[in-house]
């Protein structure tokens, strides 16, 4: 079995993160959304409330499971008995960063490869960043996140405007 890890903090996740789990499941017999705590990303959203929002994202998905890790990737790729590592790259500016953790990923564990994918056309330009500044302000994120997201953000800001007034 052919089993994909992708890694992530996925704050919050996006249709563009969903986009290369359903086009990596062409690749891959199974995929392990990976999420990952990291503390110097400062996360909107708690880790419990990221993989509950995950969980329910997708629940129509067969083969893919979703767990926290801590540590190196490699090891846990290699615990899990992964063969690759998922990555999306968006533009040029994703690559150089990319290419420098995959490499050094390779030199941790030369039999875990690392596989970029790009997302579809409507999807390159979205961030989980972009998603979460223009909730912020009141916008309209529909068909950038799945709608148990979209209700996420929503509530998320409410409570903080309520708190700033």
């Amino acid at each position: 079995m052919r089993l994909g890890i992708y890694p992530g903090t996925f704050d919050p996740i996006t249709n563009g993160h969903l986009d290369l789990i359903e086009r990596g499941l062409r690749i891959f017999d199974e995929i392990i959304i990976a999420v990952a705590p990291n503390p110097k990303k400062q996360p909107f959203f708690t880790l419990e409330e990221r993989l509950n929002l995950i969980r329910e994202a997708v629940k129509d998905c067969k083969n893919v499971r979703i767990e926290a890790f801590n540590g190196l990737l490699v090891d846990y790729v290699k615990n899990r008995k992964g063969v690759a590592i998922i990555r999306g790259l968006r533009a040029v500016s994703d690559f150089e960063y990319e290419l420098q953790m995959a490499l050094m990923n390779r030199r941790l564990d030369m039999n875990i490869e690392t596989v970029f994918m790009m997302p579809s056309e409507e999807f390159s330009f979205l961030t989980s960043t972009i998603v979460k500044e223009v909730a912020s302000f009141g916008g309209s994120v529909r068909g950038l996140v799945p709608d148990v997201v979209e209700k996420a953000l929503k509530e998320k800001f409410k409570v903080i405007e309520d708190i700033v007034e």
